[in-house]
């Protein structure tokens, strides 16, 4: 099997997502993607007829996210007409599973130059009409499988784990910590690729979304973010999250955790790397900054959601024959 080499990443700036706040929200999303397309293609001297595919993740594919993403992001960047385009929707594992696909295209023989990544332009999510459940209204699978709102999942994770919101917090202003020190001293810069309007005034340079002023004692100060979402009826049913999810634990308690200040974040913004086989890198002059020796993709409990990554890690690391205590 070949390898798979990331030649090169870069990404914009996170702009807070909010409609009449952020600095990206009335950047279109496919020139928010474009930005970084035509990046990594002008300063590694791509030829994107070459390219034999640009994969895209994006999580909301509707309104102005519609309409093959990938292609028209492409297709603004100035790529050839030769270098097709896909989008993808796994959830919030969107973008990583373009660059899974990507890497497996090479790995496999099949292609030898690909770039994927991911793209969200939140505020503009913010805007189309919101689907409360997972399932769509499939009360069938409803009854058998409850899948709840995502950040009550992450306050039901935190219950039946025992983590308080001390904790919580306590690794958010770590958090924030390390992301002053990485943005003072540089660390982003290389990757970092500024978003201009179409008018060619500048966007955004910078990430909006850090707050190295946060404190603990202002975390504690915030209300909790699903808490009055939990009971809430979301449908003509006047069906709630509680009720989702005590279908799967009906003697729980929940301690809602999580707030604006411990969640992840609400931004618009892309990302994407080069995947080239090691024969076309040579033969280009493309060095690489890493390789990839393994990828992985698991599903875990629908009603908890946000655990997969764990099996994922620990599948992939078996893959590469490591381990977490060797390395």
């Amino acid at each position: 099997m070949s390898e798979a080499w990331i030649i090169d990443a870069a990404r914009t700036p996170r702009g807070v997502g909010k409609v009449g706040k952020g600095a990206l929200a009335d950047v279109h999303p496919q020139r928010i993607l474009s930005t970084v397309l035509k990046a990594l293609a002008e300063r590694n001297n791509l030829n994107t007829a070459d390219v034999d595919d640009v994969l895209a993740g994006c999580g909301t594919q509707a309104g102005k996210q519609g309409s093959c993403i990938a292609r028209m992001s492409a297709l603004d960047a100035g790529y050839d007409f030769l270098a097709p385009g896909m989008s993808l929707d796994r959830f919030c594992g969107s973008g990583l599973t373009a660059v899974n696909l990507a890497a497996m295209g090479v790995m496999s023989g099949m292609q030898q130059l690909v770039v994927a990544g991911g793209v969200e332009s939140m505020s503009h999510a913010s805007t189309l009409q919101p689907i409360p459940f997972m399932d769509v209204g499939n009360l069938d699978l409803r009854k058998r499988i409850p899948q709840p709102h995502q950040g009550i999942c992450g306050d039901l994770i935190a219950t039946l784990e025992g983590f308080s919101r001390d904790d919580v917090d306590r690794l958010a202003l770590e958090s924030q910590r390390r992301a002053d020190i990485a943005i003072r001293e540089g660390r982003f810069k290389r990757a970092l690729i500024p978003v201009y309007k179409s008018d060619g005034t500048l966007a955004l340079d910078h990430d909006e979304f850090p707050r190295p002023q946060t404190t603990l004692e202002g975390l504690s100060q915030l209300k909790p973010a699903f808490q009055a979402l939990y009971e809430r009826e979301m449908d003509e049913l006047g069906t709630t999250y509680s009720q989702l999810v005590r279908q799967a634990y009906p003697d729980i308690k929940i301690n809602h955790v999580h707030h604006a200040g411990n969640s992840s974040g609400v931004v618009d913004g892309a990302g994407a790397v080069i995947i080239a086989s090691p024969e076309y890198a040579r033969a280009h002059g493309l060095k690489p900054r890493a390789r990839i020796r393994s990828l992985a993709t698991v599903g875990d409990s629908p009603t908890l959601m946000l655990n997969a990554p764990v099996p994922a890690a620990r599948k992939a690391l078996a893959l590469a024959g490591m381990s977490i205590q060797g390395h």
